[in-house]
């Protein structure tokens, strides 16, 4: 019975920023689950082998070109999905930039392009999403990847932790009014994991200093650490659950309060 309860077969779920890393990881773990998976991401070629190996495996797959920056392409991507497996129901809504530059070197080039991906770009998506799932009528569930830089600071990331703070913001705005259409969204706010954007730096001697000394568990996150989280929110097992957002970081908010 409780495994019942966290079985996604029979639900589609779309995953953008899924060309890499926390993205292709959602993914795998979304397909494991049983549900099929829509991969978006602007990166087509990476795209086209992630599919090939879900398929591999077993698993029902599609991948489509989105730019979360650009509503045309937004909505192209939704189109193509749902021509081929009718309404997203689940959306996990990870496409994002990183850009570390220190608050007096920024450019308003830096902020808008920050905000108009981590934060434009997860609007334009959820909403793109809970249109469709409101008029079918059949509820669903957004899950946003914030970040634990939503809920505190960090040197050279002023622009960053904004754009992270709003997407936590507008998780708890879009549940509040979107419960009475049976959509539930929440928030994912993961802390480090490695990833290969960011393995050269954690195996830098500052790298693995400020692991050391920021988070208590004094390790990186493993990708499948993010795993119980994700399919919490996406399965039944979260059916009460909204207006959450759950921090994934070894106890380093902890360390900053």
């Amino acid at each position: 019975m409780i495994a019942q309860r966290f079985d996604l077969s029979g639900k589609t779920a779309l995953i953008t920023g899924a060309s890499s890393g926390l993205g292709a990881h959602f993914a795998r773990t979304l397909a494991e689950a049983g549900a099929r998976v829509v991969v978006a991401a602007r990166r087509t070629d990476r795209l086209a082998a992630l599919v090939a190996e879900l398929q591999a495996q077993g698993s029902q797959a599609l991948a489509v070109t989105m730019d979360v920056t650009d509503s045309d392409s937004v909505k192209r991507a939704f189109e193509q999905a749902e021509e081929q497996w009718g309404v997203v129901n689940i959306l996990v809504n990870n496409a994002g930039i990183g850009d570390p530059v220190m608050f007096l070197n920024m450019t308003e080039g830096n902020w808008r392009s920050m905000m108009d991906t981590n934060l434009d770009g997860a609007w334009r998506v959820a909403h793109r999403a809970s249109l469709a799932m409101a008029q079918a009528g059949q509820g669903g569930c957004i899950i946003n990847i914030a970040s634990i830089l939503g809920l505190r600071v960090g040197t050279a990331l002023s622009h960053y932790a904004v754009a992270k703070a709003g997407v936590v913001q507008l998780t708890k705005a879009m549940a509040q009014e979107l419960a009475r259409n049976r959509i539930r969204v929440n928030a994912i706010a993961p802390g480090y994991f490695r990833t290969e954007i960011n393995s050269d730096w954690f195996d830098t001697q500052q790298g693995k200093d400020y692991i050391r000394d920021k988070v208590p568990m004094r390790r990186l996150g493993q990708l499948e650490e993010l795993d119980g989280p994700l399919l919490l929110l996406a399965s039944e097992a979260g059916s009460f659950m909204t207006g959450t957002v759950i921090n994934v970081d070894g106890g380093h908010l902890t360390n900053s309060l």
